[in-house]
């Protein structure tokens, strides 16, 4: 279980950051977890410096990241293959090359040092001299040459980007080589903090002013009408204008998908998949707080935190409801009651492989594979056809994704629209400000893959319900 953030220092172990990198990446491997929640959760139980919890996460990220350059790296030096080593040990073996190969500022020697050091306290053989020397071969051996671009583009963008090659072939055949390998460049790039403005507390420009007054570089997000970007703000429990319900963390794409809806002051919406939040604070703003949102997710926890970001946020109108909106699932006379006199817009923010937003979750890239796509495309149908017997005549219902796949994207779209023939299409460029031209498809979608701006992979489609 969990310790509290309010357990004692007494009763915590003092970690160094590599030590809690490698329980982190552990956890992500053994468990299939988030690294976010896996990284929570190590630092919960254990007592950390600041400086060595900025190191842990930027190892954690890092190794998963480049995983696959690394790993194609220490396997030139090995004397057998990584896959035949303990997972510890090759863990440990990756948070060296890391820091050898993408950390400058942490000496040779304290990267190899450091590494033995986490070798030496595996239980069993003693592995401390086989990681001391493939990772010194790392530093005196000169990269292996690697595929050529032209003649093996599948291989030659995995290595580069650290992409699984059925991901890049996927890419590739879709895609063409030279918009594949920009999606895969992207894959491994470090997002920014993007925030959008909460205005019901304030406007864009008041919130730039005061994060400028208080000493962050804010830019304005190209297409977003609420988006600000900052270079550096420290950790976020100290920047003032979010705790303070100014503003909340989205991606620039993100902050897109609400606006197909077009909500109005006095709809009634129902989210689904709604935690933790942002999409269902996003549209109570652009309600004004008047109206109702039902906000349903299948897990209790998670709509905890969507409840607390409302409550920062100065948010009333939302109402969280647990649902998995599984087919043979049967509603409590409350549920029941909440969704009986149906609705003027339904969000679908479907659960999906998140291939669209492998820089922030880049532990996805080596949990998943291509079969899953078929099994999430069924379990998006099968929401779609529960959800939309609620929604009025005349409504609109939006389904987005954090994947730009087209089995959970428009292959979705296609087969709900043709077995709902009362629903149809509206392009989503005339309800997306004017900049957003390049990021709608031609079949009337918005489709942020590979596209100029620095935001995440999001498809949307809007329908109306005729």
């Amino acid at each position: 279980m969990t310790q509290s953030a309010n357990t004692p220092s007494s009763v915590l172990k003092q970690l160094t950051g590599r030590a809690v990198a490698l329980k982190t990446l552990l956890s992500i491997e053994r468990h299939t977890a988030f690294a976010d929640e896996a990284f929570n959760e190590v630092t919960l139980k254990n007592q950390i410096s600041h400086e060595d919890r900025a190191l842990a996460f930027e190892l954690v990220y890092g190794v998963l990241r480049h995983r696959g350059n690394l790993d194609w790296r220490l396997n030139a030096l090995t004397k057998k293959p990584l896959s035949g080593l303990p997972t510890v040990i090759v863990t440990i073996l990756r948070l060296g090359a890391y820091q050898l190969l993408h950390l400058g500022r942490v000496p040779e020697s304290a990267a190899v040092n450091e590494s033995v050091k986490l070798a030496k306290r595996v239980k069993g053989r003693d592995w401390s001299g086989v990681v001391n020397g493939v990772l010194r071969n790392l530093i005196r051996q000169e990269e292996p040459q690697a595929p050529d671009n032209s003649e093996n583009p599948t291989q030659a963008l995995s290595i580069q980007y650290s992409c699984p090659t059925w991901l890049t072939q996927r890419w590739i055949d879709r895609l063409g080589v030279k918009q594949a390998e920009r999606v895969c460049q992207q894959s491994i790039g470090i997002p920014p903090l993007t925030l959008r403005a909460n205005t019901l507390r304030c406007s864009r420009e008041e919130l730039k002013q005061r994060l400028e007054n208080e000493g962050h570089a804010a830019t304005l997000t190209n297409v977003s009408p609420l988006g600000l970007t900052l270079d550096k703000c420290g950790a976020l429990s100290i920047l003032k204008p979010l705790q303070e319900g100014w503003c909340y963390v989205e991606d620039e794409a993100a902050q897109l998908v609400p606006l197909l809806l077009a909500v109005q002051p006095g709809h009634r919406v129902l989210d689904v998949c709604a935690a933790p939040g942002g999409k269902a604070t996003h549209m109570a703003a652009l309600m004004k707080d008047q109206g109702e949102i039902v906000a349903t997710d299948r897990s209790a926890n998670r709509l905890l935190a969507l409840k607390a970001n409302a409550d920062r946020l100065g948010i009333s109108c939302i109402h969280p409801m647990v649902t998995t909106w599984a087919e043979n699932e049967s509603f409590s006379s409350h549920t029941s009651s909440l969704l009986e006199n149906g609705f003027d817009r339904i969000l679908v923010d479907a659960p999906c492989s998140g291939l669209g937003v492998l820089r922030r979750h880049p532990e996805a890239k080596w949990q998943k594979a291509a079969e899953q796509l078929g099994q999430h495309q069924q379990s998006q149908i099968d929401i779609l056809n529960r959800v939309s017997t609620y929604l009025r005549p005349g409504g609109v219902l939006v389904y987005s994704a954090c994947s730009t796949e087209p089995e959970e994207s428009t292959q979705v779209i296609d087969k709900f629209c043709l077995d709902h023939p009362e629903f149809h299409h509206e392009h989503a460029a005339s309800f997306l400000p004017q900049e957003c031209v390049t990021l709608t498809s031609a079949d009337g979608n918005l489709l942020t893959l590979g596209s100029i701006y620095d935001m995440d992979g999001f498809f949307a489609a809007r329908l109306r319900k005729t």
